[in-house]
This record gives C-alpha cells, structure tokens and sequence, in this order.
C-alpha cells in the first residue's frame, strides 16, 4: 500500500510540474516579443547659477577676513570657512556653532552662531 502512495505522490508532482511549465514559457516569450526602448540620453551636468557667481563687494568688515577683491558669494563663504578652520574657531561641543574671534565678532554682531546662520551674516555685508 505504501508503493502505490509514493505512485500517486509522484503522478502528482509531475501534473503539476506539466501545468506550470507553459505559462513560464509563455512569460519568456513575452518579454522577448516586447519592443526595446532607446536608451535614454544623458543629461550634461548642471550650469552653475549666474547669481551665485557674480562678483561682489565685501563691506570694510567682512573684507577684513576674506579680503578687499570683490568674489562670488558661493567663495565668500569659502573663504570664511578657511578662516574659523584655520584659527579653530568652530565650538568643540557643539560643532555647528562658531565662535567669534576680534575679527568676526563685529561681523557676526554677537559672540557666537550658528553655522546656518553664516549665510544671513554674509548676506548683510555685500552689495
């Protein structure tokens, strides 16, 4: 009785092996049949914003730290950067803070901001 069980069990597994195969085909013929799309085109890289690179006038404080020769804001803010890395004026503990030294507390207009508020800051002192 058990032979004829183990019988019917593989019968079984080969129906449903028969049923299944079709549709797989089906499927493969299907993508194969679908028309290929073109490749899309890439795009060529971003053009920088025309404000962002006009040339501007630091105010007599500003141009204490970054100097006199009039450069983009996006530089403006480079060369402040450099300036509180260079004297290590960036807050140990919370390092989004940046602390005023005698140069930039006249620019800042308080001991310590926010590094957020850089852009505010250096918005105020340029024509």
């Amino acid at each position: 009785m058990a032979k004829t069980a183990k019988k019917a069990a593989k019968k079984a597994v080969k129906k449903v092996a028969k049923k299944a195969a079709p549709k797989k085909a089906a499927k493969k013929v299907a993508k194969k049949a679908a028309p290929k799309k073109k490749a899309a085109k890439k795009k060529s890289a971003r053009k920088p914003n025309a404000a962002f690179m006009a040339p501007l006038n630091a105010s007599p404080v500003l141009a204490e730290v970054i100097g006199s020769k009039p450069l983009p804001r996006t530089e403006i803010v480079k060369k402040i950067w450099e300036y509180i890395r260079k004297n290590k004026l960036q807050d140990s503990k919370n390092r989004r803070m940046i602390n005023a030294d005698t140069k930039l507390k006249p620019l800042f207009g308080k001991d310590q901001i926010s590094m957020f508020e850089l852009a505010k800051v250096v918005n105020k002192h340029v024509k």
